[in-house]
């Protein structure tokens, strides 16, 4: 009998997960996906959070691992699952973010512009099954929801997939609050299939309730937190004052990194050579770039860059109803009077947007509860007064930045 290779990775939140399928092996040595240790899970939160320096490494096996117990969970309760469809599930969920670039949603579609990071996380995949022969073609069509069985694409992608169970759990965790923290144990045991459709068992109502709760508040409490906000506008402020400013011939734009082709050559085809030069790209990349436009002659660029790695970042505020408009025309003539800018570029020192914060859609995806008689509710419809109150509604909110 052939020895079978197994490892264990101690992790933080888990304990310890298993790797012991030799194309799992594969994915996690193939240098697309060893890219994502340099890429941190939640961009700028390390600015308030310093704990919150976690990759996007962690975050896929943590993924992985829940993965790994769902398929248990079902198979114990007589879903068939065969070992070739837990395996290409298992790759689909560790491949899932492969596509996010550097500081992950904080700088996508401002690095590349025009392409969507789960566009390049199934690109990435079919140039990975490519180089390992075809065995990520089922995983790819789980993925894109092309395969029979759609709850194992709903495992993936959906209101209560297992990506977001980890990264909730995973993010509270780093960041050391506690708003993220969900039963995922417990909403994993209620998971059920009834018509090819993955559900919860009644009995996990108050669990999923806990869940939704827990993600919207983690979005205010810390995703869009005002000076995790501030911090992201100014990473994207800096990219679009480059992209301005951009001259083939200007030497001290250059970072001898791929950020060169994007910001300059790029003309929005991903084809390999492109993936592969967009899969150099890291957090890294972003962070030498930044100290070399700090000594730029452009002032506006240089002075970004140098509050960013100051942490010297815009101040901020956030608050139910649009902002004053003679209050904002106020503060551009103050940022621009202080820092010698005319009016034309003064968007680049004070702004204002909108940042919503939808807790449950409707629309395309549905948590469906299985209740004993067989019955099949959506969980917004459950006489529940908690979660039936405003629960796809989504939350807008204003923000203004302004440097001072």
């Amino acid at each position: 009998m052939p020895d079978l290779k197994r490892k264990i990775i101690n992790d933080p939140v888990y304990g310890f997960i298993t790797i012991n399928h030799p194309l799992i092996f594969d994915i996690i040595a193939h240098p697309y996906y060893q890219r994502l240790r340099r890429i941190k899970q939640m961009a700028m939160a390390q600015l308030v959070y310093p704990g919150a320096v976690h990759t996007r490494l962690h975050h896929s096996l943590g993924a992985y691992h829940l993965m790994g117990n769902a398929v248990n969970e079902l198979r114990g309760k007589g879903i068939d699952i065969t070992s070739d469809e837990e395996t290409a599930v298992k790759a689909a969920i560790l491949l899932h973010d492969v596509g996010h670039g550097p500081f992950s949603h904080a700088l996508e579609q401002v690095v590349v512009q025009g392409v969507h990071h789960e566009q390049l996380s199934l690109q990435i995949m079919e140039k990975m099954n490519r180089d390992l022969n075809g065995q990520l073609s089922l995983a790819i069509a789980i993925f894109t929801d092309q395969y029979h069985k759609p709850f194992l694409h709903q495992l993936i992608s959906g209101q209560l997939d297992v990506d977001r169970m980890d990264y909730l759990s995973r993010d509270s965790f780093f960041c050391g609050v506690s708003e993220g923290v969900i039963g995922y144990d417990r909403i994993l045991k209620m998971l059920m299939v009834h018509d090819g459709q993955l559900m919860i068992e009644e009995k996990g109502i108050y669990s999923v309730e806990k869940f939704l709760v827990a993600r919207r508040q983690m979005y205010w409490q810390v995703y869009l937190h005002k000076t995790v906000l501030a911090a992201e506008r100014m990473l994207v402020k800096i990219l679009e004052r480059v992209r301005e400013i951009y001259q083939p011939g200007d030497a001290d734009l250059k970072t001898q990194s791929a950020i060169d082709f994007f910001l300059g050559d790029f003309n929005g085809l991903m084809n390999d050579d492109t993936l592969d030069l967009f899969c150099s790209l890291d957090d890294h990349d972003i962070m030498h770039a930044l100290k070399r436009w700090a000594k730029h002659p452009d002032t506006i660029l240089s002075l970004l860059c140098t509050r960013f790695l100051n942490r010297q970042l815009y101040k901020s505020r956030i608050q139910a109803e649009p902002f004053d408009k003679e209050f904002v025309k106020a503060k551009e003539k103050e940022a621009a009077e202080k820092f010698g800018i005319g009016l034309a570029s003064i968007h680049y020192l004070c702004f204002t947007g909108e940042a919503t914060n939808t807790l449950y859609q409707t629309v395309d995806e549905r948590i469906n509860i299985l209740f004993r008689d067989q019955t099949v509710k959506d969980i917004s419809q459950v006489d529940n007064a908690l979660i039936h109150q405003n629960l796809s509604a989504p939350v807008k909110k204003n923000y203004i930045c302004l440097l001072t």
